[in-house]
């Protein structure tokens, strides 16, 4: 049972007290309250048409407002009783927010059975359908372009993880949740999995949610949840957005690897640029291959060995030596079809846990890890 307690002022509602039993989540926060016969209108009855995405508990479509503003218009499927709490959580976790990489909610409606999330509309929908899409087309993003979404993702992690009070993990850090503006500018969305986390918790034991692929292996395996969860499925994101394929095919080579297991075999080879997208006709090599480094420090399979946002917003922005002295081989979860000798089986979640060093059962390393090295004038 859902309590909103609502006083309305200039268009605007203030939630003097959300409450959802049992789940002890509550609120005080203002933000825009739009009718549902406004969001009806905005959207030509929720047309097929303007329908221009999907997520675990309702769809989206595009609308237009009565001053001719595009919004995108998030609706809770009316029989999802758990995407209630993930729609609190999205009010409670982002009203107020505002970062250039994250999306800005705009507003919400709260009316009978109704729910329903305004946000800013963004022009070239989510890096998945840009990417991995039936109708992708890479050739648009080159690696400029790349590189730029790579850097705005960081950036939006670092600004919820450690400028933000209390801190956010987003904990679905994937590529259907970073969305690409007009000009591929990436927007962190989504938000109905995100957990707060203040100054003085170090992780937090939780029911395992998100998205296989992504899921760092200590939180898949034991839901010990820190902010290099969002590290680890950052470093896979970097990954998909280098090589232009999903992490959740096993599709590299006559061996049919996964992505992560794929580039941890061509690094210790020194093949890593072989990992590339062929779309990638022209690009810097160097850089190419750091980002790729980068990307398997943030996926270490022990999570205090992974850095955090902040440095690698650093790690990306110049060209700095990596310290790959203290780069570890990386952990992955994959089919338990396809167990191999030396994993190690979870029966709850259904899945293996691979990588060639031990896991690491506490959020953080003892030994300070050094990420990067100082280059010699």
């Amino acid at each position: 049972m859902i309590e909103i307690y609502c006083s309305l002022k200039a268009g605007y509602v203030k939630y003097q007290k959300i409450v959802m039993y049992n789940a002890g989540l509550s609120s005080d926060k203002k933000i825009k309250l739009f009718s549902y016969i406004e969001l009806k209108s905005a959207t030509d009855n929720f047309h097929p048409s303007n329908k221009i995405g999907r997520g675990g508990f309702g769809t989206v479509y595009k609308g237009t407002l009565i001053n001719g503003g595009a919004v995108a218009i998030k609706v809770l499927s009316a029989e999802s009783r758990q995407g209630l709490k993930e729609f609190l959580t999205e009010i409670d976790t982002i009203t107020n927010v505002r970062h250039p990489n994250l999306v800005e909610l705009i507003g919400c409606c709260v009316q009978g059975s109704n729910r329903i999330l305004v946000y800013e509309y963004v022009e070239n929908n989510s890096l998945d359908r840009a990417l991995l899409g039936p109708n992708s087309d890479t050739t648009k993003l080159n690696w400029a372009t790349r590189s730029a979404i790579c850097l705005g993702t960081a950036r939006g992690l670092a600004y919820l993880h450690e400028e933000l009070e209390p801190h956010i993990v987003h904990r679905d850090i994937k590529a259907s949740n970073v969305l690409l503006d007009r000009d591929y500018v990436p927007k962190i969305g989504d938000f109905g999995l995100a957990k707060l986390f203040p100054d003085n918790v170090t992780h937090i034991s939780t029911r395992v949610a998100g998205t296989t692929g992504y899921l760092a292996p200590e939180y898949a395996m034991h839901g010990q949840l820190t902010k290099k969860a969002d590290v680890y499925s950052f470093g896979v994101l970097v990954l998909e957005i280098i090589s232009g394929r999903s992490s959740s095919k096993s599709v590299w080579s006559e061996m049919g690897k996964y992505i992560l297991e794929w580039a941890w075999h061509l690094y210790e080879r020194g093949r890593l640029k072989e990992l590339a997208d062929p779309a990638l006709e022209e690009y810097p090599e160097d850089q190419v291959v750091r980002y790729m480094k980068v990307a398997l420090f943030c996926t270490q399979a022990a999570s205090g060995r992974r850095p955090s946002m902040s440095q690698v917003v650093e790690m990306l922005s110049r060209p700095i030596r990596l310290n790959e002295k203290e780069l570890t081989p990386p952990g992955y979860m994959e089919g338990s079809t396809r167990m191999s000798i030396g994993s190690k089986a979870t029966t709850s979640s259904n899945l293996a846990f691979k990588d060639s060093s031990p896991i690491d059962s506490t959020p953080f390393t003892s030994n300070p890890v050094s990420y990067s090295e100082i280059i010699p004038r």
